[in-house]
């Protein structure tokens, strides 16, 4: 059974890449995932601190780190956003995961890119993940 794009129903991806698409991506993701992880360990430093400054913010509490927090909230949103608007999927921030809906042998599967591959080499069905995904060149 081949794949139509016109059968797919609203449950599926919205968009679909080809292999060079999503290599073509790569410089983007990864601008915008070290954005998210350097932001994110903003976040992770001044918690204790913000945590405090919301104890006491009955009592006109405040942070010196109030406007990091924030902005590193608001450039995450705007990463993860933006990685959002290309049609990729971000499985996990932290290894900097990512998947790109692509058709194999007339199925929807994922092309699977990590943060720090030069290109995409992996592959896995959607209901799989990283732990299972295979070589692109491994043909059943």
């Amino acid at each position: 059974m081949s794949y139509d794009p016109r059968s797919y129903d609203d449950h599926g991806p919205e968009e679909l890449f080809s292999l060079s698409e999503a290599n073509r991506l790569i410089p983007q993701l990864q601008s915008h995932l070290t954005t998210v992880q350097r932001r994110k360990a903003v976040l992770l430093r001044a918690h204790q601190e913000v945590q405090k400054a919301a104890a006491n913010a009955t009592h006109g509490g405040g942070t010196a780190v109030g406007v990091h927090y924030v902005t590193s909230l608001q450039d995450i949103s705007a990463s993860l956003r933006a990685i959002h608007e290309l049609g990729v999927v971000v499985k996990d921030i932290d290894l900097g995961l990512c998947d790109f809906p692509h058709v194999r042998d007339g199925r929807v599967v994922y092309l699977c890119w990590k943060l720090g591959e030069k290109e995409i080499r992996w592959w896995h069905e959607l209901t799989t993940g990283y732990k299972d995904r295979r070589p692109i060149e491994d043909h059943d």
